[in-house]
């Protein structure tokens, strides 16, 4: 009996056209969230999140609230995925260069450092996005951020062998990280500072920052 399939193609032929299909249209469908995640990096670097509406994020990506809300239910889960992403990326590009634990610790805290400021370079508006997140006290933005935070504060801790249990120290490296934080945002905003002695001026306040924290620096300044 002849198949009842497209002249010249056999019953398998038709099978695996079929089963490409569903593929294809994921394949769509995570590229187009993607692209709407870029989006939202630039849109919320550049304005807040109040001030940015629904319409005015479908009219910049090009297509209908519907199909907006088809990926993304809220404006607040779109600004939730966003605000995932830079921080997903933020954490991927200091993670490898910390990952020699035979080089000293002052050799890791530059490499980590050029590797922050590479991310603040390439990825300005998503660094942006991240540091001027915040809907009021909404709990997910606020561990968003706050879990990237504390994982640059822990692999700086575990490679230079703070204790745990040092409170002060802790504390030291947080607020480190908020002085970072600043300084690179005006960086990038002034961009009259050469990169060098920006991070000249961040490994010494770092240093500064555990020295008077108590932390024995011995091998960290001896590096």
């Amino acid at each position: 009996m002849a198949s009842k399939g497209r002249p010249g193609r056999s019953a398998d032929d038709e099978r695996k056209g079929r089963s490409r299909t569903p593929e294809g249209r994921r394949l769509a469908v995570d590229e187009r969230r993607a692209q709407l995640l870029e989006l939202g990096l630039e849109l919320f670097a550049a304005t807040t999140y109040d001030e940015l509406s629904i319409d005015a994020i479908a009219r910049a990506a090009g297509i209908s609230k519907g199909l907006l809300y088809h990926y993304f239910p809220s404006k607040r889960d779109y600004y939730v995925a966003t605000v995932r992403v830079a921080a997903e990326r933020l954490l991927a590009a200091t993670e490898a260069a910390s990952a020699d634990l035979d080089a000293p610790p002052l050799v890791l805290l530059e490499r980590g450092l050029d590797a922050y400021l590479d991310f603040v370079e390439r990825h300005g508006q998503a660094y942006a996005a991240l540091l001027r997140s915040g809907i009021g006290s909404d709990p997910e933005i606020l561990e968003l951020v706050d879990g990237t935070r504390s994982a640059l504060a822990g692999r700086i801790a575990a490679r230079i062998g703070v204790d745990e249990g040092d409170a002060l120290a802790h504390t030291a490296l947080r607020g480190w990280i908020g002085f970072v934080e600043v300084t690179s945002l005006e960086w990038q905003r002034r961009r009259d500072l050469g990169r060098e002695r920006l991070r000249e001026l961040m490994a010494a306040m770092l240093l500064a920052a555990l020295l008077a924290a108590g932390v024995d620096l011995g091998e960290l300044a001896g590096a």
